[in-house]
């Protein structure tokens, strides 16, 4: 059976960590891995992607039409979407139907409205089984207990038990800070409030832009917290440096609606505790999906006075803290969240079960 994958992220994405963990793992004596890369630039990850796979296509720069031919020709069984309405997706060639079956998997957290693409792969946390259907013009297949596997990229830190002399909690989150919205800063700040003295530790590229910094402190000052309780750190290109700065927060936060995926995976990986919000979409149930497959459901928060019930018993407990963070990595590895080759089946039988 010939699989092909397209995306405009074959290189050091956050899609990579969950899907070198498949290529790795796809058994090639029924499966023929094609990947169609609509990368503008590659990368050191991109060749670890090559490698892994059986024939390599560029399409970036090529239309539709060319594009949708060479996929026919290739006799590509199952053509799979990675980005979704995503930068560098070719959602357009979908449309043309180049493959008989065509599902979307991992890139975008909603449906991608093509009509030509029959399928979408989710898990019954994300998408419980009966109203979550209706959300999609895809037909949903639940790859439960999970949707995708982590693995990271490149070698991380151990995880170090941060310093706490001076009794102050440091809350903190990683994600893009476009998924801050109201809704997050209104509880955060609530739950700062009800931490006395805690902080929160933000990261992210815009924060090199000293009007997106006032933009955000201006906004927590609104909610009672003042600036020197907000630290905000730069992008960190180094791989390790990146990894490490999870060592300066005891508990990180997900945002709402939009709730966290790698930079959820990676907090847990350095063995800081995640808590999240369960949400009514599949945006905002990525992080009880998580949660749940590491046996972590106690950190999921029915809503916003359980999430700052659960967040500041959290702050409360040094020694449970302490545990999480030297024995997490190793639970993580346990679960199946880790579980390359057991995602794989389950997605290799999914894949036997759509053919026509």
């Amino acid at each position: 059976m010939r699989i092909g994958y397209v995306s405009g992220d074959f290189k050091r994405h956050s899609v990579a960590n969950f899907l070198l963990p498949v290529f790795t793992h796809h058994d090639r004596r029924v499966f023929e891995i094609h990947c169609y890369s609509n990368n503008v630039s590659d990368d050191d990850v991109t060749g670890r992607l090559m490698g892994a796979v059986d024939h390599w296509r560029r399409i970036s720069g090529l239309d539709d039409e060319v594009a949708a031919k060479m996929i026919a020709e290739d006799g590509i069984d199952i053509l799979v979407d990675l980005s979704g309405h995503t930068a560098h997706n070719r959602l357009s060639l979908f449309a043309r139907q180049p493959a008989p079956v065509q599902v979307t998997w991992l890139g975008y957290p909603g449906s991608t409205g093509v009509a030509a693409i029959g399928y979408r792969l989710v898990d019954s946390i994300t998408d419980p089984p009966g109203d979550s259907d209706s959300y999609y013009c895809e037909k949903l297949i639940r790859l439960d207990p999970g949707f995708l596997s982590y693995a990271p990229l490149d070698p991380a830190p151990e995880p170090v038990l941060r310093p706490n002399g001076n009794g102050r909690i440091r809350f903190g989150s990683f994600n893009n800070p476009a998924k801050l919205s109201p809704a997050t800063l209104d509880l955060w700040g609530r739950l700062m409030n009800e931490v006395e003295g805690s902080v929160l530790v933000l990261k992210g590229r815009p924060f090199a832009d000293p009007q997106v910094r006032r933009m955000l402190l201006k906004r927590f000052l609104e909610r009672g917290i003042p600036e020197e309780r907000i630290v905000l750190l730069e992008h960190i290109a180094a791989p390790d440096q990146h990894m490490g700065a999870y060592g300066e927060i005891d508990i990180a936060l997900d945002p709402f609606p939009y709730n966290g995926t790698t930079t959820t995976c990676e907090a847990m990986w350095m063995g800081v505790p995640v808590v999240t919000l369960l949400g009514n979409r599949h945006s905002s149930r990525v992080g009880a999906s998580l949660l749940t497959q590491v046996e972590l459901t106690d950190l999921i928060a029915a809503d916003e006075a359980e999430f700052i019930r659960i967040a500041a018993d959290l702050a409360a407990d040094a020694e449970r803290r302490a545990i999480l963070r030297q024995t997490l990595r190793g639970r993580m590895k346990a679960s199946p969240l880790c579980d390359g080759p057991g995602l794989t089946r389950r997605l290799e039988e999914s894949f036997r079960r759509i053919r026509t």
